[in-house]
C-alpha cells in the first residue's frame, strides 16, 4: 500500500468518476485503474463497485477511503510543519465563501493576502454554508467563510466579526421617509429575498418573524434569485424593499446609498466565522488570511465590531 495509491482511492471517491480522478491525479486512466487494482488485490477486497453509474465505493471501501484522508491530511502536516520550521510561507490555501460575502469581502482583502505572501497560491470557490460544509468534510477545502453560528462535528469555528444588516428601500415605498427602522416595520409583502438554500434567506425570514420559512413574498412577479446584486436591482426597478448585509453597500453609488435605511437599536446583524477541520492543517495560512480580513473589515465599514 503506497500513499499514491491512497491518494488515487481519495480522488475517484471524490469525482464518482475513473477518468476525472486520472485527470487530477495528473496520470493516464489505465495507470490509475492499475494501481488501485493492485490495492484491492492486496487487501482482498474490492473498494469501488464499477457497476454503478457514477461509480461508488462499496461498503468497506468508504471505510477505508475515509482512513485514506486521514493519512494524506497528516503527510500535508508534515510538510507545513517543515515550512514552518523553516520560516518558509508558501503552499496553496482553498477557501470557501458564501455568496452574500465573497463579492464585498474578496475585493478587500485577497490583493493584500497575495502580495504579502507571494508564494502561496490562493484558491478561492464561491460556495453556499451547505457546500463549504460538505466540501470541508472530503477535505476538497481548507477554510470557510460563513454566518451560521451551529456547532460542526469534526469542526473548529472561530468568530469573526459581527455585520449589521440595513434595509435597502425604493423611493416609492412606505417606509422610504423613515430614517431608523424597527425590525417590527419589516414585512414579508413587499419583501425581496434570496432563493431557498440561503442563509441569509433565513436570517431575514426570522427578523420578519415568518413561521413557515418555505413561504415568500406574496406580490404578482414570482421570482427567485442566489445574487444579492439581482435582488437589490429588483428593488430599484420594481420597488419593494430588501435587506443588505452592511459590506454590500460598500460599493454603492451615492444616487443607491440614498436609499439605505439603518435600524434603531438593536440592530439586526449576522456573525460571521471562520470553519476549518479540526486537524489545523494549513492553520498557519488561514491565520494569516484572517489577519488580513480582521486588518481591514473594521476600518472600512463602520458599525462592524471585531468579536
Amino acid at each position: 500500500m503506497t500513499l499514491t495509491q491512497l491518494q488515487y482511492i481519495v480522488a475517484v471517491d471524490t469525482h464518482r468518476h475513473f477518468g476525472r480522478a486520472a485527470e487530477e491525479c495528473n496520470v493516464s486512466q489505465p495507470t490509475l485503474s492499475m494501481q488501485i487494482r493492485t490495492l484491492e488485490e492486496e487487501l482482498g477486497a474490492e473498494l469501488f463497485d464499477r457497476g454503478r453509474k457514477p461509480v461508488i465505493p462499496t461498503d468497506l471501501g468508504r471505510e477505508i477511503i475515509a482512513q485514506a484522508r486521514v493519512i494524506l491530511r497528516e503527510r500535508d502536516r508534515v510538510d507545513d510543519i517543515l515550512k514552518d520550521a523553516q520560516n518558509r510561507i508558501s503552499g496553496e490555501l482553498s477557501v470557501g465563501i458564501i455568496p452574500t460575502l465573497a463579492p464585498y469581502l474578496l475585493p478587500l482583502v485577497s490583493k493584500t493576502f497575495t502580495e504579502r505572501y507571494p508564494e502561496v497560491t490562493l484558491s478561492i470557490r464561491e460556495l453556499t454554508t451547505e457546500d463549504i460544509l460538505s466540501e470541508l468534510a472530503r477535505d476538497q477545502l481548507d477554510a470557510g467563510f460563513i454566518a451560521t453560528k451551529e456547532e460542526q462535528v469534526g469542526m473548529a469555528i472561530r468568530p469573526l466579526f459581527r455585520e449589521e444588516f440595513v434595509s435597502f428601500i425604493a423611493p416609492n415605498h412606505r417606509l422610504s421617509q423613515v430614517e431608523n427602522l424597527s425590525v417590527e416595520n419589516l414585512d414579508l409583502e413587499d419583501m425581496w429575498i434570496l432563493s431557498e438554500g440561503h442563509c441569509f434567506r433565513k436570517q431575514v425570514l426570522d427578523l420578519c418573524r415568518e413561521d413557515d420559512h418555505s413561504c415568500g413574498p406574496r406580490r404578482s412577479i414570482l421570482f427567485e434569485s442566489g445574487n444579492l446584486e439581482t435582488v437589490r436591482h429588483m428593488v430599484e426597478r420594481s420597488g419593494g424593499m430588501t435587506l443588505l448585509p452592511k459590506l454590500a453597500t460598500l460599493f454603492l453609488s451615492s444616487q443607491q446609498k440614498k436609499l439605505i435605511r439603518s435600524f434603531s437599536p438593536p440592530v439586526p446583524y449576522r456573525e460571521v466565522s471562520v470553519i476549518y477541520g479540526r486537524a489545523f492543517l494549513k492553520k498557519r495560512l488561514i491565520d494569516l488570511y484572517v489577519n488580513c480580513i480582521l486588518e481591514v473589515v473594521p476600518q472600512i465599514v463602520g458599525g462592524i465590531t471585531k468579536k
